[in-house]
């Protein structure tokens, strides 16, 4: 089968397609025929040694598939070869097919298309359990969404609007802008050409933001963190802007606020019951039409570097997938 490797840290650009062995089933492990595969910022990190996770070399990037069971090991009851199915990886989905493990593998219901399916994971799960699980995100209240048309960011505007919340929604250009206004956004902020504090006062009529969903960081943070309303949450989930921001310490004393830290990836593995129940609750949004991904574009295995590199450059709006060919 065809994949594409990573054999050594570095750019987009070293990544090589090749051909290499299918995988077969294990205990508790399944294979999947890769139909799509979700590109999420950390696959930009994890080929650069710079992701929590560092796979044996050589791996695949792509760990949010779709697709179909090729093969089940022993101890997986809950699929069977034929099943259409959504899968975290973590990596080595950017390939023909993909070992999966089964307690992170669920049925796509019926109806969904594998694109769909590949885009519902990664960036509605790590918001959804933003929103819900670490902000305990409430009706009425004031939620700001940094870098808002991004995989992430966008999801959190959608699900803001779910939840009940007035949503913020904030990034660097009308067209960004334009598109967070489709999916539900009450009020814009274009960061470039706006000042952030200032619209944000003239917004809330200066009592501030309740909950603060930040994928960005970088310079950003600081006067967002000023922006917080008393007793608000400030969700980090992670660093798009590349430097990791120092917050003084002082405002969440002064504010009564909380900095509270996101790993999806960690809440998926220790609470994988919560983690499906969430899913779960996500595939219901879809259902009744109140969730449906964008998808920005779709590139082949050939072209998954270029995919990457459309995600450094933050030039993506929504979901960007890599479809085996």
């Amino acid at each position: 089968m065809k994949a594409v490797l990573c054999r050594h840290y570095g750019p987009p650009e070293s990544l090589q397609v090749e051909d290499i062995e299918w995988p077969k089933a294990e205990k508790n492990k399944l294979v999947i025929e890769v139909k799509a595969c979700g590109v999420n910022f950390p696959d930009t990190l994890i080929i650069q040694g710079k992701y929590q996770f560092k796979p044996v070399f050589p791996f695949s990037p792509g760990g949010e598939v779709a697709g179909v069971v090729c093969e089940v090991g022993e101890g997986i009851t809950h699929l069977k070869p034929g099943d259409n199915v959504f899968s975290l990886t973590g990596w080595g989905g950017f390939a023909e097919g993909v070992l999966a493990d089964g307690y992170r593998s669920f049925p796509m219901p019926p109806g969904m298309d594998h694109q769909t399916a590949a885009s519902l994971m990664y960036t509605y799960g790590t918001s959804y359990h933003a929103l819900k699980d670490r902000a305990l995100l409430q009706t009425g209240e004031t939620l700001l969404v940094l870098g808002a048309a991004g995989g992430v960011g966008l999801a959190a505007v959608t699900l803001g609007k779910i939840m009940g919340a007035k949503v913020i929604a904030a990034a660097s250009t009308d067209e960004k802008l334009a598109l967070c206004h489709e999916y539900g956004a009450d009020e814009t902020i274009n960061y470039s050409s706006q000042d952030l504090r200032e619209r944000i006062k003239e917004i809330t009529g200066g009592k501030g933001i309740d909950v603060i969903y930040d994928p960005v960081g970088g310079s950003l943070a600081e006067p967002a963190l000023r922006s917080m309303s008393w007793r608000g949450r400030y969700l980090v989930i992670g660093f798009a802007a590349g430097p990791i921001p120092s917050l003084p310490l002082n405002l969440p004393l002064l504010k009564g606020c909380s900095v509270v830290g996101v790993f999806w990836g960690a809440f998926a593995e220790r609470q994988p019951e919560d983690n499906f129940r969430n899913v779960q609750e996500l595939i219901g949004f879809w259902q009744d039409g109140r969730l449906k991904p964008h998808i920005h574009a779709t590139y082949s295995l050939d072209h998954a570097a270029d995919a990457l590199n459309e995600m450094l450059g933050r030039r993506v709006m929504g979901k960007v997938l890599v479809v085996p060919e």
